[in-house]
């Protein structure tokens, strides 16, 4: 079949892409390599911006979202055995961060491009266990095995939102250049049946390493620890993973709340950024395009904002015949991906102990967690960058 856009990769960006390019009267079809069921379930990020929440209710997408989502205005830091709360909301004109996991926002976006219902969702346009093969970035051909058959697509232009694992980067590689930090530790991350213990992230910099108090519901934690990139998870046993826990979120009168641990895992941190995010009729959005360290918040809502800009680029060049959008494409979201990349390093470097470090880099580190907890600049910097900052849209400042 021949179609206008074929999308690769059916997380939240390709479909969101999806339903944008519905919306526009623009066909595309995803082809996700996972089943329904385990794209559905799959336990990925749960922070989401301000600008993230607003584009899902404009698509009709966030009825859940608005009932079980948790609104946040504002988050913690704990060091030194005490608490410093940034105000998010009154730091940034009342903007504010959402905690709904990206397993949610999956299932909705999943139920809209699956219904056929008149201004809900195109009907069908997604094929789950379609093993992509291969990609043309040059004619715009992807060859899939869907069923057991191998087939062919042919599209003007191909999306590649399949993540760093996926194909679509690879095909192009020799025409990127890759940009890359690898951190000296990584986290072990835990989903667990118990109540969170406070009713807004904590980010606990202690003496051991970095931890991380989340949630997903008001009787589910999303917890982190900082590990060593080569620990594995089978020498952190549940006892060991709840004793850590305790003691790094250690503060007088305090304490988690404890439960079985329904998942838990450990994964590397690293930072990657690909210049440009395009080549031939092949475009990156999201993982396949840049990774960012999960201290920032930043992957899901980077990858929302990638569609958002190449569906307007899109529905351009479709409609009118206008192709500066996609020619802008890539300059135009590498502003927003090196800005979170930074915030992200310099959330990472400011709350993370590296095992090497030395006294007076222990130090300055100390000094910068003071400082943004007791100046508003620093504060609102934080704030502003962890909401959401769109530098596309801002004017220099003189």
């Amino acid at each position: 079949m021949d179609l206008p856009v074929a999308i690769v990769g059916g997380g939240p960006a390709g479909l969101v892409l999806a339903l944008l390019l519905w919306r526009a009267g623009i066909a595309s079809v995803v082809l996700e390599s996972r089943s329904r069921e385990y794209v559905e379930r799959r336990v990925r990020a749960g922070v989401l911006e301000q600008g993230t929440v607003d584009l899902l209710a404009d698509l009709g997408v966030a009825d859940r979202l608005h009932r079980k989502g948790l609104v946040h205005r504002g988050i913690i830091l704990r060091f030194g055995g005490e608490d410093h709360r940034i105000a998010l909301s009154d730091l940034t004109g009342g903007r504010v961060i959402t905690v709904y996991g990206q397993q949610e926002v999956v299932k909705d976006l999943i139920a809209a491009c699956l219904s056929d219902r008149p201004g809900v969702g195109p009907g069908d346009p997604i094929l789950f266990a379609a093993e992509v093969l291969a990609v043309d970035p040059e004619r715009g051909r992807i060859r899939y095995r869907h069923g057991g058959v191998d087939r062919e697509i042919a599209a003007e232009i191909v999306v590649g939102c399949d993540g760093g694992h996926g194909v679509c980067r690879p095909t192009i590689q020799a025409h990127l250049e890759v940009f890359e930090r690898e951190y000296p530790f990584a986290w072990l991350g835990i989903l667990a049946r118990a109540a969170p213990a406070h009713d807004e992230l904590i980010y606990s910099a202690h003496e051991r390493g970095f931890a991380l108090h989340s949630m997903r519901s008001q009787a589910i934690s999303r917890l982190y620890l900082q590990v060593r990139p080569h620990e594995r998870i089978e020498e952190w046993p549940d006892e060991r993973i709840w004793a850590e826990l305790q003691r790094r979120f250690a503060r007088p009168g305090f304490r988690l709340n404890e439960g079985p641990i329904l998942e838990k895992s450990i994964t590397p941190m690293r930072s990657a950024v690909c210049e440009p995010m395009q080549h031939g009729r092949l475009y990156l959005a999201g993982d396949a395009a840049h990774i960012v360290p999960a201290t920032g918040a930043k992957g899901l809502n980077l990858a929302v904002a990638d569609v958002r800009v190449l569906a307007a680029a899109l529905i351009a060049h479709f409609g009118s015949g206008d192709d500066a959008g996609l020619a802008a494409y890539s300059a135009t979201c590498l502003q927003r991906v090196w800005r979170a990349e930074q915030f992200s390093a310099w959330m990472t470097a400011m709350l993370h102990r590296p095992d090497d470090e030395t006294p007076f880099e222990r130090r300055l580190r100390e000094s910068q967690l003071r400082y943004v907890v007791t100046s508003r600049a620093a504060a609102m910097t934080l704030a502003e960058n962890y909401v959401g900052y769109e530098p596309e849209t801002r004017a220099p400042v003189h």
